[in-house]
């Protein structure tokens, strides 16, 4: 009962924190690290110790389909040079550089367990940086590098992480027949999750009670996870193609009344995992310090302060000299005529904001909680592993309000413009629905009601007048199907502009709620005079 109430406590004061970090403007992570790390230095609290094997699966699996639920396809395939080095070049250029410090500073550490710390600290937790970054509305490439990243740096790190562990426990593991495994998990898994979608998504759509909905969503989340693992491919692949194949099907067949509460439930779940697992590894850091006398724990300090200044610094090597090749691959010409045009190209200030934005969370602790009780120097690597996101999220991520109002990076807009466009568009296809329709007095109400909307949004799109007055899109006591009708032609429409790569996810994400919210108004209205189910 006693951890109960701790947890219970440390979740509300985790909901105080965030709202102070909004305020103060930091990664509300970091200031639940803090916390965490206080809790391992409070007498009297209790020692707890989490199953390994629950640890990936309980917090990993949830945290990155909601990640990959809103990635954009469309803005990854523009970007996926940049995505694609960060998730392989510098994770790997992480592991590299952690384990050879730690195998200077620890000799006695066979290799095999100083690339799975490496692999633990390699990816970094993108939640942390754009948490401060969309408040200070930076380019919309940078938000879509970031988010990109962490969807597939957690895969690449985690293979290693498997490996390396598998190799310290059973033996060593030869390259030649690592690669081949390599190569068939990432295409097993990436198989494995989008075909999942296409049975577990069709399931859920038929399903229009919010509470069931919900529980089967999870619930589907976690038999992924641990059917991937039973397969022995990647749970976290497989997750991710699994997300990102059923966000494209989810928006044509799930009913507002049941997307609406299911995001809310789904970002306060995300929330309360990253809180627990910043509670757990303090409870770990507790018992830690209880095994170890004064000059280990000092010892376990030093590893841990290299570490960290080496994940911070083999990031910002990799992103530096990345950009300023790309970059050099750009340069015109000694002639004077145009080089090689590169157009993702970071520029030195966007790449010291991508480099800068390193900050590691609830993936590093997941694969630090996971490591077998009996694993060689788990100690060392918890210990270490909890004091690089603790070091990250405390330096980084409180300095990158500062470094983003320094270089002056602003918004370019680019979503907004397509937010507008999709506005003019579902509102042309509502309008074209409904315009056949029995001329009765409500519906002719609603169509100039669209009409009015449809003008004002074409003025937003020119530039002409100020952004749409969305209170115009109270419900009117409107009878009939007209409403449904409007609704759907819009929801096809936008789904058109998304799958033809008019516009990306980001703008399709704030329009898809802008309709669901429309049809929530006006369905109590509509319920009552007609038996069928909104769309």
């Amino acid at each position: 009962m006693q951890v109960f109430e701790i947890i219970i406590a440390l979740v509300l004061a985790g909901a105080g924190l965030a709202a102070l970090s909004r305020r103060i403007g930091t990664p509300y992570p970091a200031m639940v690290a803090l916390a965490g790390a206080g809790l391992a230095l409070v007498p009297g609290t209790p020692m707890l110790v989490l199953d390994p094997e629950l640890a990936l699966a309980l917090f990993v699996a949830p945290v990155l389909l909601d990640a990959a639920f809103d990635a954009s396809p469309r803005d990854l395939r523009a970007n996926w040079r940049t995505v694609a080095g960060l998730a392989i070049g510098a994770v790997g250029l992480t592991i590299t550089a952690i384990a050879v410090v730690v195998r200077l500073l620890v000799p006695d550490m066979p290799w095999a367990v100083a690339v799975a710390l490496g692999a633990i600290v390699a990816p970094p937790d993108a939640a942390a940086a754009t948490a401060v970054l969309r408040q200070l509305r930076p380019p919309y490439r940078l938000l879509v590098i970031l988010e990109g990243e962490s969807l597939f740096n957690d895969a690449s790190a985690l293979l290693v992480y498997r490996l390396a562990v598998g190799a310290a426990l059973a033996g060593a593991l030869s390259p030649a027949s690592a690669i081949p495994l390599l190569l068939v998990v990432t295409v097993g898994s990436v198989v494995l999750g989008l075909a999942l979608s296409l049975v577990i998504v069709p399931f859920i759509s038929r399903i229009h009670d919010v509470a069931i909905a919900v529980v089967v969503q999870f619930c589907g989340t976690f038999a992924v996870w641990m059917l991937a693992e039973r397969l022995h491919l990647s749970g976290i692949l497989t997750v991710v193609a699994f997300a990102m194949a059923s966000a494209r099907r989810a928006a044509s067949v799930t009913p507002a009344s049941v997307r609406v509460p299911s995001y809310v439930v789904w970002e306060f779940a995300v929330f309360v995992l990253n809180v627990l697992a910043f509670v757990l590894v303090g409870f770990q850091l507790k018992a830690i310090i209880g095994r170890v006398d004064t000059p280990t724990l000092l010892e376990y300090g030093g590893v841990a302060g290299a570490v960290c200044l080496a994940t911070i610094l083999s990031r910002l090597a990799w992103v530096w000299g990345a950009a300023a090749f790309s970059r050099w691959l750009c340069r015109p010409d000694p002639d004077g005529t145009a080089g090689l045009r590169d157009p993702v190209s970071l520029s030195r200030r966007a790449a010291t904001v991508v480099g800068w934005c390193g900050m590691r969370g609830i993936v590093t602790l997941a694969a630090a909680l996971a490591l077998p009780a009996s694993f060689p120097h788990r100690d060392l690597l918890l210990f270490t592993a909890f004091s690089v996101v603790l070091g990250t999220l405390a330096v980084q991520g409180m300095t990158l309000r500062p470094l983003m109002n320094a270089l002056r990076l602003e918004d370019d807009g680019a979503v907004g413009r397509e937010v507008r466009l999709a506005r003019v568009e579902t509102l042309r296809a509502s309008i074209a629905a409904t315009r056949d329709e029995p001329g009765d007095e409500m519906t002719g109400l609603l169509h100039r009601r669209y009409e009015v909307l449809l003008r004002r949004a074409q003025a937003d799109l020119a530039g002409t007048a100020g952004a749409p007055d969305r209170r115009d899109g109270r419900a009117f006591d409107v009878g009939t199907g007209v409403v449904r009708k409007a609704i759907a032609a819009a929801r096809r429409r936008l789904i058109a502009l998304r799958a033809d790569g008019t516009i990306g996810d980001a703008a399709f994400q704030r329009v898809e709620q802008e309709l669901d919210w429309e049809e929530l108004n006006f369905q109590p209205l509509t319920s009552g005079n007609d038996s069928e189910r909104s769309p």
